[in-house]
């Protein structure tokens, strides 16, 4: 192959290298395809990328690579490299001019040396050293700044050892070796500082996520870690169904931008718990507002027993010139009587008030008796019905402590979820996160909110985050109404919800096959959750 030829196609690889390079997004890979396309394209046996420290006052090696002796570090290899950084200047703050790489980077110069053992403007005693133990020859150098698009060098990529291709001699680095290592050297410092401000954005935008969820918990401290469990749980029931390659599921697959659509869809799948008022979502008991009323309750219970025992010792004063003591204590004896079914119907209340069971028929009807049935002189010195319409409303909430407009405002977040994300200008790879993140409340069944969609209308990844939203609420510890269920109580709910239409049954499937739940539960749960679950149990 003549020079002209030899030329054409390395001009032809320097193109394709340039296509790849932009499709790159992982910074290693990219850093790794760049060294070896430049020995690639320069027929260079070794070679090492440096890249700038944030400080910018030294280079760090990244990836360095010889061929004829085996030599792979940084990058895919997996073994690290434990060089020092190579100081831009030395301890009197001169720039550090007798190194290759550094001076390269320090005057933004390409160098190339065709013999580093002749060449007396560089300090090459350390690759003497290196040839002296490997039994190399280390010969012609090619160090080539990489600067991005501000002129700023963010880089070297260094090259040792020019090779003929036909007979394998080391030769010099040639003037077209040098100009197709500088065009690359230019493409590959646009990749990286693309990649690094993808990557800065990408920061910046979790970090805003963070902030929301930052808000949330500070507003809630019970709603902080659903936001952080949820998303945890999701990419782990994902990252199952990926791996199973039979079954109905056996075709949905996950590569990285997938993973972090997936990843930022659930961080925001309660962002609109913002709009959601604080005492609705951490409403512990059916009384609490702004706090819990049952206190009033108490008040006028003791306001009624007071009453009570004002009105025996009324009686019994107009009975002092009698002196009738068998009918002051009878009298007593109703007073006590009656104080002490005042004292159990407020043991009710209280009881009725924590929402910790569901209330049966004959315990709803007793709430509203006491409500109605009992007068109480208020602070007007008027008499007054014991409960008003509004605390029996709550009080015979049938289970929970939310009543049915409070639950409505508690379910109106994912509408402001999915308004919130929508209107947000999506980049390509995460135009699904409104989706995604706005179905975590649907059914398969159609029955769920606020869309009313079914299992044909979602997304694989809406419905494993509806399974995760299900399976952290069931078992979360830190929530102000119940503590965290036991596994085997959880699981036997989600087995319900499985069968009755509410969640996907395939993805449960592999939710318990894959033992996600497991691996979820010694992550996150208490250790006195964690008991045994036998699936049998669940068609007995």
């Amino acid at each position: 192959m003549n020079s002209v030829d030899d030329l054409l196609r390395r001009l032809e690889q320097l193109n394709q290298i340039g296509v790849a390079l932009s499709k790159e997004r992982d910074i290693t890979r990219l850093l790794e395809t760049i060294l070896v396309a430049a020995k690639t394209i320069t027929h260079a046996d070794g070679g090492t990328l440096y890249r700038m420290t944030d400080s910018g006052q030294a280079l760090r090696f990244e990836i360095l690579r010889t061929d004829s002796l085996d030599i792979a570090m940084g990058g895919s290899s997996g073994k690290p490299i434990d060089f020092p950084n190579l100081p831009l200047h030395d301890e009197r703050g001169q720039p550090n001019n007798h190194l290759v790489a550094a001076y390269a980077a320090i005057h933004s110069q390409t160098v190339n040396i065709a013999d580093a053992y002749t060449e007396a403007n560089f300090d090459f005693s350390g690759t003497r050293q290196f040839d002296e133990r490997s039994g190399y020859r280390s010969k012609s150098f090619l160090a080539v700044p990489m600067k991005d698009h501000e002129g700023d060098v963010i880089g070297v990529l260094q090259l040792i050892n020019a090779l003929d291709p036909q007979t394998g001699e080391v030769l010099s680095f040639s003037s077209a070796d040098q100009s197709l290592a500088e065009s690359l050297a230019s493409q590959a410092a646009i990749a990286i500082t693309n990649r690094n401000l993808m990557a800065q954005l990408e920061g910046l935008f979790e970090s805003f996520i963070g902030l929301i969820n930052l808000a949330i918990d500070e507003k809630s401290h019970y709603t902080g870690g659903h936001c952080q469990r949820v998303p945890a749980l999701t990419m782990m029931l994902a990252e199952a169904v990926n791996a199973t390659k039979q079954g109905p599921l056996a075709s949905f697959s996950m590569d990285d931008r997938d993973r972090y659509e997936l990843k930022i869809a659930g961080l925001l799948h309660d962002c609109g718990k913002v709009t959601t008022p604080v005492h609705v979502v951490d409403k512990a008991s059916k009384l609490q507002t702004l706090f819990d009323r049952i206190e009033l309750i108490d008040t006028r219970f003791e306001v009624l027993k007071r009453d009570q025992e004002i009105s025996a010792l009324r009686a019994q004063l107009a009975m002092r010139d009698v002196k009738d003591a068998e009918s002051e204590s009878h009298l007593w004896s109703e007073c006590r009587a009656k104080i002490s079914v005042l004292d159990v119907d407020r043991d009710f209340l209280r009881s009725t008030n924590r929402g910790a069971e569901f209330m049966k028929d004959a315990d709803l009807q007793r709430v509203r008796d006491i409500g109605v049935g009992s007068l109480w002189r208020n602070v007007q010195g008027v008499e007054s019905e014991f409960l008003s319409s509004d605390e029996i409303e709550n009080l015979t909430i049938r289970a929970g402590t939310l009543t049915s407009s409070e639950r409505d405002t508690i379910n109106y977040h994912i509408v402001a979820t999915i308004k919130m994300l929508e209107q947000l200008p999506w980049p390509k790879h995460l135009k699904n996160v409104p989706e995604y993140a706005g179905g975590h409340h649907e059914r398969m069944d159609g029955k769920g909110y606020p869309k009313g969609l079914t299992r044909e209308q979602m997304s694989v990844q809406a419905r494993v985050m509806g399974i995760a939203d299900i399976f952290e609420a069931l078992t979360a510890r830190d929530r102000p109404y119940k503590q965290g269920m036991k596994l085997s109580q959880a699981m036997g709910i989600m087995h319900k919800f499985r069968t009755g239409g509410h969640i996907d049954p395939d993805l449960f499937d592999i939710f318990v096959e894959q033992g996600v739940y497991l691996r979820y539960a010694e992550q996150y749960l208490d250790p006195w959750q964690i008991d045994e679950v036998t699936p049998q149990a669940w068609t007995q």
